[in-house]
């Protein structure tokens, strides 16, 4: 499991998504503990509140190297992807209208049915199931 949040918010706001996408994932019986936050060099990003949040979790956070714009280049693309399929599809009369569409949108496509390449071809919920065993036997 990865998510991306924008650079431009404030440590309490990316806090809040990380804790959002916590709770939505232990509402689905899985566990955040292990899973990675990848993120740009935001001052957000290596705030003392995420890094507390991150603890609590028991999540990894994992940096981009300064000037390796390879490090989001996989965020870029689903960003892209977000905004083709939801956002530019039609006017949105509210945030949260928009919002629902997104969360849609990343849960029951991008998550569930879109197979990719740097995956062995599975869907990112496929290769958790896979992996989830082999490394909780590992550990």
């Amino acid at each position: 499991m990865g998510y991306c949040i924008d650079s431009r918010m404030k440590s309490r706001i990316a806090v809040a998504a990380l804790d959002n996408a916590v709770a939505r994932r232990n509402a689905e019986g899985a566990s955040a503990a292990g899973c990675a936050l990848h993120a740009d060099r935001g001052p957000q990003f290596r705030s003392r509140k995420l890094v507390h949040a991150l603890n609590r979790h028991q999540m990894v956070g994992s940096m981009g190297r300064v000037g390796a714009a390879g490090d989001n280049a996989a965020m870029e693309s689903f960003f892209a992807l977000l905004q083709r399929n939801v956002l530019d599809r039609r006017p949105w009369a509210t945030r949260g209208a928009l919002r629902i569409a997104s969360v849609t949108w990343v849960e029951k496509t991008y998550h569930r049915r879109r197979r990719q390449a740097a995956l062995g071809r599975l869907t990112p919920v496929e290769y958790e199931l896979i992996m989830l065993p082999t490394a909780t036997q590992a550990a």
